[in-house]
C-alpha cells in the first residue's frame, strides 16, 4: 500500500527521468498515472513513424512500452536499469492511433523486479505484450 508521500515521490522521479528523456518526449509521450511500482502513458502514432507497410515501425511501440517499463521501475526511488525485455505484437498501428501503455509490477525483489506492460490503442484492443526485468541499483533517487 503506497502513501502519498510514496506517490508525490514516484511523481517526482518520472518527472525528473522525463524532462531528461529526448526519446519519450520526442515520442509525445504523456503521463496519465504514476504510482509506486507501476504507471499509465498515452501516446499518438505519427506519420513519420510508419515504416514501409504504412503500419507503425515495430521499435515504436517496443521503445513506448520500454518507457513505461523505465519509469514504473524507477518509481519505486531507486535508478533501475532494464537488463531484458521482450514484446508480443499483437495487431497493427497506423498514424493516427492512440496508444495506452500500462506498466504493472509483477515481483519487487531487493536486486531483480519483473513488470509487464500491456499496449492497447484507442479502440481498448491490445496491440502488444511487454515484459521486462530490471536490475535495482543500490542508488537512490
Amino acid at each position: 500500500m503506497s502513501t502519498i508521500a510514496d506517490e508525490d515521490k514516484a511523481q517526482w522521479i518520472v518527472d525528473n527521468m522525463y524532462q531528461n528523456d529526448a526519446f519519450s518526449q520526442w515520442l509525445g509521450i504523456e503521463r496519465i498515472e504514476v504510482q509506486p511500482g507501476s504507471c499509465v502513458l498515452r501516446m499518438t502514432v505519427r506519420e513519420e513513424m510508419l515504416n514501409g507497410f504504412r503500419i507503425s515501425h515495430g521499435g515504436i511501440a517496443y521503445s513506448f512500452a520500454d518507457s513505461a517499463l523505465a519509469f514504473a521501475s524507477n518509481s519505486r526511488g531507486m535508478q533501475a536499469v532494464s537488463v531484458e525485455t521482450s514484446i508480443s505484437h499483437t495487431a497493427p498501428l497506423h498514424a493516427g492511433d492512440v496508444i495506452t501503455a500500462t506498466a504493472t509490477e509483477e515481483h519487487l525483489g531487493h536486486k531483480i523486479a519483473i513488470y509487464r506492460v500491456e499496449v492497447v490503442n484507442q479502440h481498448n484492443h491490445r496491440i502488444a505484450i511487454f515484459k521486462g526485468t530490471v536490475y535495482r541499483t543500490s542508488k537512490p533517487w
